[in-house]
């Protein structure tokens, strides 16, 4: 037996009317995967927490750097290479190549500003919808338990 090959058009227009269904299934698919990887908005109480934690820690990191700037300052000064070295991050400072790359990077950092916030949101977003009720609770206990420690060895306020 041969096989002719037929070219009937109520086929081709039955195969077309399938990979037409197929592509709008595929469609429906990706936009409904694509709303289920939407982050979800985090609750205020969550955004407050985290803004204050995150103020906390900047305060440490301020106080840490003055203390270590203040202990640095009077072995520095009988000290003959700190002089060197001084001189050289002034020198640096009066740069106009070095003024310009801190003006590239301020720049940079401004235009990222709102991609981190977003980030940062999400982020929020997902740990408030999908972990905070597991975890929440140990988490807390847990940064509640570092705070004495972190306020002996790190403290915000001074």
């Amino acid at each position: 037996m041969d096989f002719v090959k037929v070219n009937r058009p109520d086929l081709q227009s039955q195969r077309e009317g399938d990979m037409s269904a197929k592509l709008v299934l595929a469609l429906i698919v990706a936009l409904q995967v694509s709303m289920c990887l939407c982050a979800p908005e985090p609750d205020k109480e969550l955004v407050d927490k985290y803004e204050e934690l995150k103020a906390t820690f900047y305060k440490r990191l301020l106080n840490a750097y003055k203390k270590a700037q203040g202990a640095a300052g009077p072995i520095a000064e009988g000290n003959p290479q700190a002089s060197m070295i001084k001189e050289y991050i002034e020198s640096l400072q009066a740069d106009p190549k070095m003024q310009n790359a801190v003006k590239v990077i301020t720049g940079m950092a401004g235009e990222l500003g709102p991609a981190v916030d977003r980030a940062r949101s999400g982020a929020l977003g997902v740990y408030g919808e999908y972990l905070r009720p597991y975890i929440g609770t140990y988490l807390d206990h847990a940064i509640n338990g570092l705070k004495p420690v972190l306020d002996a060895v790190l403290p915000a306020d001074e």
